[in-house]
């Protein structure tokens, strides 16, 4: 009878360990802007910087769930480091408004109640998704914008900056040479300004099968009038729910907007029993092109299932699984 309790607790022992290994599976997905990105238009130096910087993101996340932590933690310690990183259009090295100011936008969502948290042209909270994320974590709203974000914030212990922290030379030489070409300047014909757009954002599974999804930007450049694109947006930038699938999204957010982008990944999922890959192809692949709105998207299931398809050149974009598969991506032939 004693060798029988033994060989039942070995049983149990075994089941138990079975469970838990089944239970580490994580996946981590992130991208930094969508756009006219190959190779005639990027020399050898900034390929190896972005790709270096993306893989460092996808390295913070990876740890996060390795550890068990939630993906939740994961999102927002991601985008955290890429808001830091000036390569993307996020916190510091977001592109600047008609102004020539920096206006920043971010929301998060967590898959496993559908609670989500946003913020919308914020100018002094360093880390606009740490912003979202204590929305959705400490107050009865999803959205809060401009100055009653901020003074939302500073009650907690959130780092404010200077507007003029998040300005690189990068960024404000691009500025003036959209002024130039605006005013008909150097031969200029007074043409409207080229806009370009771009976003980070991750989305991640943990260990505990949880999804979560989180969007930063600096928005659309030379924007003007308070002007606030999908980013911040649930559901056409950002979206998240355990029973299908988690998206980030990045390009011309009016695009985004209209169409719902984000939960209409997760719709055909739910509604058409389509896979992961296939309604995000649907989605982005079809149904945008067809608009004529260009960009891309990250996601991942709840099986820990990654895609990240876009209509654009190119999409800075990664992924790690706890299978130790590890992607970085600039381009659309990769």
């Amino acid at each position: 009878m004693i060798q029988m309790k033994h060989v039942l607790a070995f049983f149990l022992s075994s089941m138990i360990l079975v469970l838990s290994a089944q239970d580490e599976k994580w996946a981590i997905v992130i991208h930094g802007g969508a756009g006219d990105i190959n190779r005639e238009n990027m020399n050898p130096e900034a390929e190896a910087r972005y790709r270096a910087a993306l893989d460092s993101a996808l390295t913070i996340g990876s740890a996060v769930l390795e550890s068990g932590a939630s993906s939740m933690d994961a999102v927002e310690a991601t985008i955290r480091y890429l808001e830091d990183c000036p390569l993307f259009n996020s916190g510091k090295g977001a592109v600047l408004t008609s102004e020539g100011t920096a206006e920043l936008d971010a929301s998060f969502m967590n898959g496993q109640t559908r609670n989500a948290g946003a913020v919308a042209g914020v100018k002094t909270i360093r880390h606009p998704i740490s912003a979202a994320r204590l929305v959705m974590d400490s107050s009865v709203h999803v959205m809060m914008a401009g100055k009653g974000a901020e003074i939302f914030a500073s009650d907690y212990d959130l780092e404010f900056v200077e507007n003029e922290f998040f300005i690189t030379e990068r960024r404000k030489a691009y500025y003036e040479r959209q002024k130039a070409r605006q005013a008909g300047a150097e031969g200029g014909d007074g043409a409207p300004l080229i806009k370009k757009y771009g976003t980070v954002g991750c989305v991640a599974r943990d260990q505990n099968g949880n999804l979560a999804a989180g969007t930063s930007t600096g928005g659309m450049s030379n924007k003007r009038f308070g002007r606030v694109g999908d980013a911040p947006i649930i559901g056409a930038g950002t979206f998240a729910d355990n029973n299908t699938c988690a998206v980030s999204c990045t390009g011309h957010g009016e695009y985004f907007i209209r169409w719902v982008v984000a939960y209409d990944v997760a719709a055909l999922m739910e509604y058409a029993d389509m896979s992961l890959a296939d309604a995000a192809r649907r989605v982005v692949n079809e149904k945008l092109v067809e608009a004529q709105g260009s960009g891309g998207l990250i996601a991942v299931d709840g099986e820990g299932n990654v895609t990240m398809p876009f209509n654009s050149g190119g999409m800075y974009r990664g992924y790690a699984t706890s299978e130790g598969e590890k992607f970085v991506g600039l381009y659309g032939d990769e």
